[in-house]
């Protein structure tokens, strides 16, 4: 594991990006991703410090990422930034594609990292209160769930309930997703039966109506 997911220097990096977005940020642009990445590319010495990282916007353009970076052994770092307002009563969003991942993680190098900010809104103020910064292999399966998009998309079941896992083996977590995908493609197939049965229905009442 990386030394900037050990407990002591994540929380501390977590703590840093709080208070950060809530002191200096323009907040109002909070649903902004993007915005956040800039913000916290611009701001990257602050946050990291001496962990021997290099950041560079040019990453994240080629990676299509809200941030990205690499450290001084060539670990390649790609960011997510999740943004949740937590009186919402439902936020379900997509992380990657598990054919995506799967594929970025051939190469023990790279990691995908999930930077989520729950915030509020208090008035006419919005109040980060808490940020999460972890690999999604830190991500309990018990919180995650499957979207029926492409080759299936690893989504938060529920952005209000987000349970985290340290030095979780990104082994263990690969192949958790196997075997959850190995039960997500049945039903997904079974549905797909469905759906051609319904449609054949459709059709049969469309060619015996008349024009």
């Amino acid at each position: 594991m990386r030394k900037i997911f050990e407990e002591n220097y994540r929380i501390l990096i977590e703590k840093k990006i709080k208070d950060l977005l809530n002191n200096e940020f323009d907040v109002f642009k909070i649903e902004w991703p993007w915005a956040v990445g800039d913000f916290l590319g611009d701001n990257f010495e602050r946050i990291f410090g001496d962990l021997g990282l290099n950041y560079s916007s040019d990453f994240a353009r080629r990676a299509m990422a809200d941030l990205a970076f690499t450290d001084k052994d060539g670990f390649y770092f790609r960011v997510d930034v999740k943004t949740h307002r937590l009186d919402s009563n439902f936020n379900m969003p997509n992380l990657t594609s598990v054919e995506r991942l799967a594929k970025f993680y051939e190469d023990d190098k790279n990691y995908f990292v999930i930077l989520k900010t729950d915030y509020e809104i208090k008035g006419t103020k919005v109040v980060i209160k808490k940020v999460n910064f972890v690999p999604i292999e830190f991500l309990s399966w018990d919180c995650l769930t499957l979207g029926a998009l492409g080759w299936g998309q690893i989504q938060i079941a529920n952005s209000n309930n987000v349970k985290i896992i340290p030095k979780n083996s990104r082994k263990k977590w690969m192949l958790d997703m196997c075997d959850n995908l190995f039960e997500f493609y049945p039903r997904e197939i079974g549905k797909i039966h469905n759906r051609v049965s319904y449609f054949k229905q459709v059709k049969k009442y469309w060619k015996n109506k008349k024009e």
